[in-house]
């Protein structure tokens, strides 16, 4: 693998990054590096990569969405990464850095430091190859992580509290033990691969006109960047990042936004990005765009609601980008990858409820009531008269500020949409109930 230490000049013949948009360095900066960097990530070493992992890593449709175009204002054009074998494009990069290793480095095997995609990704064709593979991850990963890269043929080492941890026991083994140190993000090589996507996006679509990419430690974006400024120099090219993680966000702006929290969008919740990748981006991107955890939420609710697909708040990215800055894409012809498809049932479970309760249709409703008997039924007969159905009934005597004679009653229910429990609020306000309504975040 390459490294920022290990620079050096790219074959005769390369084709150069295109520069169109690009954020300014800082006074001082390094531009000679910035260059090299560059250089060593090139179009055709994305199309390199394409021939190199032709027929082995699914190339996946690509679908215009009509109904999202017209939510947003835009042509959306998906890119279904979530449909590879291990449900995310990170497999990409990884294949096209084993099939450039040694003979000597493939009989060792590789290593790297992922609770996530890379590791599946790493892990699935690496057994396919024959090539051993060692996977650490921190001892507070999901157990549902862990077999899911030992099913694909992985072997998982369980070292340290946190990803920091884990990443240095693994370059500690990589010295010990003589094996490869496959980066998730940070290496020409796995940028390269991670490219196709763009080079599969523009020849699906050739009229796109703007691609919206997940920024994580920046390894897509500047594979896919790379690829599409030097195939259509005016193309626009937006990276998006979670409100939580705003780490490349802060690098290319000069900012030093708070970073960490617990976002849906782990798969680009980075602290670091990487030295190479921030070098290309720098050129290549025309801006950032942070997004909410609210927004996360509802860009994988309508997906699957919508497109009947599974997207990971990662995934979701690039569309929760387009619905939180609409003006800013109306009109355009955008292509989005969604980029993994893993999540937790769970979780996606929780994410459907919370749109659905931010949309009107699910509510908990908060009364004051009195302690008495009749007093909810009555309250019942006026959610039959709105024909809003009651999902569960919570009633709070002992820890309230109320008299002993008074009850807390939360009411969660479901109505057809917002004005249905509208209409049923100011009912019971107009019953003489103190009525409020229980936000979500």
């Amino acid at each position: 693998m390459v490294n920022l230490s290990g620079m050096a000049a790219h074959a005769p013949g390369a084709v150069a990054v295109c520069k169109k948009g690009g954020f300014p360095l800082r006074p001082g900066a390094m531009t000679d590096l910035a260059a090299e960097a560059a250089s060593l990530l090139t179009l055709d070493d994305v199309r390199a990569a394409a021939a190199r992992i032709e027929g082995q890593v699914v190339r996946t449709a690509m679908d215009y969405s009509r109904t999202l175009s017209q939510i947003t204002g835009a042509d959306i054009w998906l890119k279904f990464e979530n449909l590879q074998f291990t449900a995310a494009y990170k497999e990409r990069g990884a294949l096209n850095a084993m099939l450039q290793l040694s003979e000597e480095q493939r009989d060792r095997g590789v290593i790297a430091a992922s609770a996530g995609n890379h590791a599946q990704g790493l892990s699935y064709h690496g057994t396919r190859l024959g090539i051993p593979v060692t996977i650490v991850m921190p001892r507070t990963t999901p157990v549902v992580k862990v077999m899911q890269t030992e099913a694909v043929g992985g072997k998982v080492v369980l070292e340290g509290e946190s990803f920091d941890e884990a990443y240095a026991h693994a370059r500690k083994l990589e010295a010990e033990l003589g094996l490869t140190f496959v980066h998730p993000f940070d290496d020409p090589h796995v940028a390269a691969g991670q490219g196709t996507v763009a080079l599969e996006m523009l020849e699906q679509v050739p009229e796109l006109d703007m691609l919206v990419i997940p920024v994580g430690g920046g390894g897509l974006a500047s594979g896919m960047g790379t690829a599409a400024r030097a195939i259509k120099p005016d193309i626009g090219l937006i990276g998006v990042e979670a409100e939580l993680f705003p780490s490349m966000y802060n690098r290319l702006k000069h900012n030093d936004l708070p970073c960490g929290g617990d976002t849906l969008a782990e798969g680009i919740a980075v602290k670091e990005p990487g030295e190479f990748t921030s070098l290309v981006l720098r050129k290549l991107l025309d801006d950032m765009v942070l997004v909410s955890e609210a927004s996360l939420e509802g860009a994988v609710s309508l997906l699957l609601q919508i497109e009947k697909t599974v997207a990971e708040g990662a995934g979701a990215a690039g569309l929760a980008a387009v619905l939180a800055h609409p003006n800013r894409f109306k009109g355009r012809k955008i292509g989005i990858p969604i980029t993994g498809g893993n999540i937790d049932t769970r979780l996606l479970a929780n994410v459907l409820l919370r749109d659905l309760a931010r949309s009107g249709r699910l509510a908990r409703l908060r009364l004051t009531l009195q302690d008495r008997p009749g007093a909810l039924f009555k309250v019942m007969g006026l959610f039959d008269a709105h024909n809003v159905n009651i999902i569960e009934i919570y009633h709070q005597r002992i820890f309230t500020s109320l008299p002993a004679k008074g009850l807390i009653t939360d009411i969660e229910c479901e109505a057809r949409d917002k004005e249905q429990l509208d209409e049923l609020v100011v009912s019971l306000k107009a019953a003489g109930y103190a009525v409020t309504q229980v936000e979500l975040n």
